[in-house]
Protein backbone atom coordinates (compact mmCIF):
# COMPACT_ATOMS: atom_id res chain seq x y z
CA UNK A 1 0.00 0.00 0.00
CA UNK A 2 1.24 3.52 -0.58
CA UNK A 3 1.70 5.66 2.07
CA UNK A 4 -0.99 8.10 1.57
CA UNK A 5 -1.47 9.03 4.99
CA UNK A 6 1.27 11.38 4.73
CA UNK A 7 1.56 14.36 6.61
CA UNK A 8 -0.99 16.79 4.82
CA UNK A 9 -3.68 13.87 5.11
CA UNK A 10 -2.82 14.08 9.17
CA UNK A 11 -3.24 17.50 8.95
CA UNK A 12 -6.23 18.29 7.14
CA UNK A 13 -7.59 15.80 9.64
CA UNK A 14 -6.64 17.54 11.94
CA UNK A 15 -8.11 20.53 10.42
CA UNK A 16 -11.66 19.28 9.16
CA UNK A 17 -10.95 19.50 6.14
CA UNK A 18 -12.23 16.23 3.83
CA UNK A 19 -9.25 16.08 1.76
CA UNK A 20 -5.40 17.01 1.82
CA UNK A 21 -6.04 18.86 -1.81
CA UNK A 22 -6.84 21.90 0.27
CA UNK A 23 -2.74 22.69 0.77
CA UNK A 24 -2.75 22.84 -2.73
CA UNK A 25 -5.34 25.52 -3.13
CA UNK A 26 -3.61 27.08 0.23
CA UNK A 27 -0.02 27.07 -1.51
CA UNK A 28 -1.94 28.91 -4.79
CA UNK A 29 -2.91 31.49 -2.72
CA UNK A 30 -0.35 31.76 -0.82
CA UNK A 31 2.26 32.30 -3.63
CA UNK A 32 -0.13 34.36 -5.84
CA UNK A 33 -2.88 35.83 -3.81
CA UNK A 34 -5.63 34.66 -5.73
CA UNK A 35 -8.64 34.88 -2.86
CA UNK A 36 -9.39 37.96 -0.90
CA UNK A 37 -12.74 38.91 0.71
CA UNK A 38 -15.74 39.88 -1.09
CA UNK A 39 -14.67 37.67 -4.30
CA UNK A 40 -17.29 35.43 -6.40
CA UNK A 41 -15.61 32.57 -6.85
CA UNK A 42 -17.47 29.58 -9.11
CA UNK A 43 -15.49 26.03 -8.27
CA UNK A 44 -15.54 23.03 -10.44
CA UNK A 45 -15.06 19.83 -9.14
CA UNK A 46 -15.71 20.89 -5.57
CA UNK A 47 -16.21 17.38 -4.13
CA UNK A 48 -15.56 16.04 -1.54
CA UNK A 49 -15.35 20.33 -0.56
CA UNK A 50 -12.02 21.41 0.72
CA UNK A 51 -11.08 23.93 -1.74
CA UNK A 52 -14.47 25.23 -1.12
CA UNK A 53 -14.35 25.39 2.28
CA UNK A 54 -11.08 27.01 2.39
CA UNK A 55 -12.09 29.66 -0.28
CA UNK A 56 -14.91 30.31 1.64
CA UNK A 57 -13.06 30.87 4.55
CA UNK A 58 -10.75 33.50 2.77
CA UNK A 59 -13.95 35.24 1.20
CA UNK A 60 -15.65 35.82 4.05
CA UNK A 61 -19.20 36.48 4.15
CA UNK A 62 -19.27 38.96 1.87
CA UNK A 63 -18.36 37.29 -0.90
CA UNK A 64 -19.87 33.99 -2.58
CA UNK A 65 -18.62 30.49 -3.73
CA UNK A 66 -20.62 28.35 -6.57
CA UNK A 67 -19.42 25.26 -5.67
CA UNK A 68 -20.24 22.59 -8.73
CA UNK A 69 -19.55 18.70 -8.82
CA UNK A 70 -20.92 15.52 -10.09
CA UNK A 71 -20.78 14.06 -6.98
CA UNK A 72 -22.90 15.06 -3.41
CA UNK A 73 -21.07 17.15 -1.16
CA UNK A 74 -18.56 15.48 1.40
CA UNK A 75 -18.95 18.37 3.78
CA UNK A 76 -21.61 20.81 5.61
CA UNK A 77 -20.73 24.29 4.08
CA UNK A 78 -21.13 27.89 5.69
CA UNK A 79 -24.06 30.27 4.64
CA UNK A 80 -21.85 31.95 1.94
CA UNK A 81 -21.54 28.53 -0.13
CA UNK A 82 -24.08 27.08 -2.73
CA UNK A 83 -23.31 23.52 -4.14
CA UNK A 84 -24.54 22.15 -6.76
CA UNK A 85 -24.70 18.73 -8.32
CA UNK A 86 -24.21 19.06 -11.78
CA UNK A 87 -22.23 17.85 -14.93
CA UNK A 88 -20.14 20.54 -15.91
CA UNK A 89 -19.57 18.86 -19.63
CA UNK A 90 -23.40 19.27 -19.80
CA UNK A 91 -23.91 23.11 -19.42
CA UNK A 92 -27.77 23.86 -19.41
CA UNK A 93 -30.42 23.55 -17.15
CA UNK A 94 -30.10 23.73 -13.78
CA UNK A 95 -26.20 25.17 -13.77
CA UNK A 96 -26.74 27.77 -16.59
CA UNK A 97 -29.33 29.04 -14.28
CA UNK A 98 -26.70 28.47 -11.53
CA UNK A 99 -24.29 30.45 -13.90
CA UNK A 100 -26.41 33.32 -14.52
CA UNK A 101 -27.95 33.93 -10.80
CA UNK A 102 -24.64 34.14 -9.05
CA UNK A 103 -22.22 35.47 -11.32
CA UNK A 104 -20.53 36.93 -13.15
CA UNK A 105 -17.35 35.89 -11.14
CA UNK A 106 -14.17 37.04 -10.09
CA UNK A 107 -12.35 33.68 -10.07
CA UNK A 108 -12.78 30.37 -11.48
CA UNK A 109 -10.99 27.30 -9.83
CA UNK A 110 -11.08 23.94 -10.97
CA UNK A 111 -9.80 20.47 -9.59
CA UNK A 112 -11.59 18.73 -11.69
CA UNK A 113 -9.99 15.49 -12.92
CA UNK A 114 -11.37 12.42 -15.36
CA UNK A 115 -12.15 9.24 -13.50
CA UNK A 116 -8.06 8.09 -14.55
CA UNK A 117 -7.75 4.66 -17.06
CA UNK A 118 -3.86 4.11 -16.57
CA UNK A 119 -3.58 4.55 -20.65
CA UNK A 120 -1.67 7.76 -20.31
CA UNK A 121 -2.87 9.58 -23.32
CA UNK A 122 -6.92 8.58 -22.64
CA UNK A 123 -6.47 10.43 -18.97
CA UNK A 124 -4.01 13.45 -20.57
CA UNK A 125 -7.05 14.05 -23.36
CA UNK A 126 -9.37 13.71 -20.58
CA UNK A 127 -8.45 16.08 -18.42
CA UNK A 128 -7.44 18.21 -21.28
CA UNK A 129 -11.08 18.47 -21.93
CA UNK A 130 -11.95 19.24 -18.60
CA UNK A 131 -9.72 22.37 -18.66
CA UNK A 132 -10.97 23.48 -21.98
CA UNK A 133 -14.51 23.79 -20.47
CA UNK A 134 -13.29 25.03 -17.67
CA UNK A 135 -11.71 27.25 -19.51
CA UNK A 136 -14.92 28.26 -21.72
CA UNK A 137 -16.99 28.35 -18.45
CA UNK A 138 -14.07 31.01 -17.57
CA UNK A 139 -14.07 33.12 -20.44
CA UNK A 140 -17.67 33.77 -20.45
CA UNK A 141 -18.28 34.00 -16.83
CA UNK A 142 -15.69 36.11 -15.28
CA UNK A 143 -15.49 39.68 -14.60
CA UNK A 144 -13.09 41.62 -16.51
CA UNK A 145 -9.41 41.31 -15.28
CA UNK A 146 -10.73 37.64 -13.28
CA UNK A 147 -9.00 34.55 -12.71
CA UNK A 148 -8.47 31.06 -13.25
CA UNK A 149 -6.80 28.35 -12.13
CA UNK A 150 -7.12 24.48 -13.43
CA UNK A 151 -5.52 21.82 -12.53
CA UNK A 152 -3.94 19.60 -15.61
CA UNK A 153 -2.24 16.25 -16.20
CA UNK A 154 1.20 16.95 -17.49
CA UNK A 155 1.38 16.08 -21.32
CA UNK A 156 2.21 16.89 -24.76
CA UNK A 157 -0.91 19.18 -24.78
CA UNK A 158 -0.46 21.15 -22.15
CA UNK A 159 1.92 24.13 -24.11
CA UNK A 160 -0.43 24.54 -26.42
CA UNK A 161 -3.24 24.70 -23.82
CA UNK A 162 -1.11 27.57 -22.03
CA UNK A 163 -0.98 29.10 -25.13
CA UNK A 164 -4.53 29.41 -26.35
CA UNK A 165 -5.04 30.90 -22.35
CA UNK A 166 -2.64 33.91 -23.17
CA UNK A 167 -5.21 34.52 -26.28
CA UNK A 168 -7.77 35.52 -23.51
CA UNK A 169 -5.75 36.21 -20.37
CA UNK A 170 -2.36 38.39 -19.77
CA UNK A 171 -0.68 36.49 -17.07
CA UNK A 172 -0.29 32.54 -17.78
CA UNK A 173 2.14 30.47 -15.60
CA UNK A 174 2.52 26.75 -14.19
CA UNK A 175 2.65 25.92 -10.75
CA UNK A 176 3.62 22.61 -9.29
CA UNK A 177 2.95 22.45 -5.07
CA UNK A 178 4.69 20.98 -2.64
CA UNK A 179 1.75 19.24 -1.49
CA UNK A 180 1.22 17.69 -4.89
CA UNK A 181 2.14 13.77 -4.10
CA UNK A 182 5.85 13.38 -6.05
CA UNK A 183 4.44 10.62 -8.36
CA UNK A 184 1.54 13.03 -9.29
CA UNK A 185 1.55 13.89 -12.79
CA UNK A 186 -0.74 17.00 -12.01
CA UNK A 187 0.14 20.60 -12.98
CA UNK A 188 -1.40 23.47 -12.10
CA UNK A 189 -2.34 26.62 -14.74
CA UNK A 190 -2.90 30.21 -13.60
CA UNK A 191 -4.46 32.30 -16.16
CA UNK A 192 -4.72 35.93 -14.40
CA UNK A 193 -6.49 39.26 -16.17
CA UNK A 194 -9.16 38.33 -18.45
CA UNK A 195 -8.81 40.64 -21.95
CA UNK A 196 -11.61 42.23 -23.08
CA UNK A 197 -13.48 39.52 -25.47
CA UNK A 198 -15.39 42.08 -27.25
CA UNK A 199 -11.50 43.59 -28.91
Amino acid sequence: MKKYRDHYFKKAKEENYPARSVYKLQELNQRFHILSPGQRVLDLGAAPGSWTLFTAKKIGPEGLVLAVDLQSAGASFPENVVYLQADVLEEGGELQQALEEHGPFDLVLSDMAPKTTGVKFTDQARSLELCEMARDIAVSRLTLGGALVVKIFEGPDVKAFMDGLRDHFFKVRAFKPKSSRSESKETFLLAQGLKDQTT
